[in-house]
């Protein structure tokens, strides 16, 4: 085919390129996540999961404004645009490709029933195009019906850290702390961080409306947003990874909604699994489904091999937003400090449930999550073991201020 014609609509074409260039020009690059530096953007094909809401789009319109020339060389697209529900993928990038393409940013993958077949024969027929895709984290990259695993690369971008909120609300730029640091260091690091911003304040900020990029938008509808994420999450992306029945949506609605309610849950899975109406075995798998669309965080035990038929030890929401949206004022603030806990450490470190004290990370630190009253008696015999304590700026000995973990990443 000859340069500059077209299989394909070109005014569709031209449509999906005004449109990239205009939410190019509307990208803000004042922040930027740090997975930017940590991506190797040389690769040839690279997969972004993430949560609905964490930011995933705006990174790739950041990437794109920063590092490429807005030419004809480079589109963006959203594989939920209504052009793709009667054109094929493969064709549009035969397309972009024979135009002079270089660069393919692809939006929602996982709405786009064929994607993982296609995007291995785009990768195999084109050497050199480079290919960026970004889909909701449910989405399994490894086991679609094309096997990617020797091609594509995947990275997690995760929702606000702590830290990044303070970045994001407060222009304030704040060094990650590894939890080794952490540790040895906590009373000078805090010190530190506390004479640059009211700490307190700002971590209670957190807690109700920081986790998603969105809260920028304001405070005021945060909540009723975060909940309209949680029903597209549940009524879309699932189903779309998962080939669900509305029934079945039903089900995990009901029964977010009951974790949401009952707070760090301990499940009797046969007893749940009856009041859902559902076997034991598709229970685990919505838990599983919830886990993987950081919906929920499974608490479980370091023994023996891990699959999604392992009954959790306990169940806690994925973040202390979550907590706000489906189930109102939290009334324990309890779980409250453990969810924000069990959140920030568990991007970086495995966190293992514990008969003594609340939680084990990397299997061999052992942490009791609390107020400012909070004493050691639990785990006073136990080598390694902290108090993260909450309601304080400065800690002392194995006593470390809650807020502190949330600079991890």
């Amino acid at each position: 085919m000859e340069k500059g014609t077209y299989k394909t609509d070109e005014l569709e074409i031209k449509r999906m390129f005004n449109n990239f260039l205009l939410r190019i020009k509307r990208t803000k690059v004042e922040y930027v996540r740090n997975l930017i530096n940590e991506i190797n953007w040389n690769d040839r094909f690279i997969a972004i999961k993430g949560p609905r809401g964490c930011g995933k789009t705006t990174f790739l319109h950041q990437y794109i404004k920063q590092n490429l020339p807005l030419n004809e060389s480079i589109i963006y697209v959203s594989l939920d645009d209504v052009f793709f529900s009667n054109n094929r993928l493969i064709d549009f990038v035969d397309d972009f490709v024979a135009n002079g393409g270089t660069h393919l940013f692809l939006d929602e993958v996982h709405k786009y029933p064929t994607w993982s077949l296609e995007l291995k024969s785009i990768y195999d027929n084109h050497i050199d195009l480079k290919i960026i895709f970004t889909s909701s984290s449910v989405l399994e990259i490894y086991k679609g019906s094309a096997d990617l695993s020797r091609r594509v690369v995947a990275y997690d971008m995760e929702a606000l850290s702590f830290r990044e909120f303070i970045l994001l609300n407060n222009g304030i730029n704040l060094p990650i702390i590894p939890l080794p640091d952490l540790l040895e260091n906590h009373i000078a690091l805090a010190l530190s961080i506390s004479e640059k911003i009211k700490i307190i304040p700002a971590f209670k900020n957190y807690l109700e409306h920081g986790v998603y990029p969105f809260f920028m938008e304001g405070s005021s509808s945060y909540s009723h947003k975060l909940g309209n994420t949680v029903n597209l999450i549940l009524e879309t992306d699932l189903p779309a990874v998962y080939n669900m029945e509305y029934k079945n949506v039903f089900k995990l609605k009901k029964l977010l909604h009951f974790l949401a309610v009952s707070g760090p849950y301990k499940p009797d899975i046969t007893k749940l699994a009856a009041q859902l109406e559902i076997s034991r075995n598709t229970l685990l798998a919505f838990l599983n489904y919830l886990h993987t669309a950081k919906l929920i965080n499974l608490l479980k035990t370091d023994k023996g091999a891990e699959s999604i038929l392992t009954k959790p030890e306990k169940i806690y929401l994925n973040n202390t937003n979550l907590m706000h949206a489906l189930a109102g004022e939290p009334n324990d603030i309890g779980a409250v400090r453990e969810v924000f806990f069990f959140n920030q450490l568990a991007v970086k470190h495995t966190v293992r449930f514990t008969p003594t004290g609340d939680f084990l990370i990397d299997n061999k630190l052992l942490f009791e999550v609390g107020g400012k009253n909070k004493t050691f008696n639990q785990i006073k015999d136990i080598t390694n073991a902290y108090l993260a304590i909450d309601g304080v700026e400065l800690g002392m000995g194995n006593k470390i201020p809650l807020w502190l973990f949330g600079f991890s990443y």
